[in-house]
């Protein structure tokens, strides 16, 4: 499976709001293909699919891997997405609501319209 590429899936309630949240918010590139809205990210995709009544899970769902995850929370919370605060993370959460791992790396979680949990991370250069 080593030439394969990966497909991930997120689902949403409302086509409507994901294309939003997702294109204009996100900035991805989108393309409905009947079925889905679809991110290409050099050959792996992310199928937005819209499913009605759907609840989202707690869990995260999809995770992004940025330059800089505190440009990435500055730009989420202009936008007015509020980015997710764990108390058990104490001091390590920035005010900005960047967590810094112990390995160094900078994580911020922040939800999609329809409550999927949604995280942004980058590493130590």
């Amino acid at each position: 499976m080593a030439k394969t590429h990966v497909v991930a899936f997120i689902q949403v309630a409302d086509t409507a709001s994901a294309r939003d949240f997702y294109g204009r918010v996100l900035g991805l590139s989108l393309r409905d293909d009947g079925y889905a809205l679809v991110a290409d990210f050099e050959g792996a995709k992310l199928r937005i699919t819209t499913i009605p009544n759907y609840v989202a899970s707690e869990h995260p769902a999809f995770g992004f891997v940025v330059p800089d995850a505190h440009v990435v929370a500055a730009h989420l919370a202009s936008e007015g997405v509020t980015l997710e605060r764990y108390s058990f993370l104490g001091d390590a959460q920035g005010l900005d609501g960047v967590w810094t791992a112990p390995d160094g790396a900078k994580v911020a979680w922040f939800k999609d319209p329809a409550g999927n949990l949604l995280s942004v991370t980058s590493a130590l250069a």
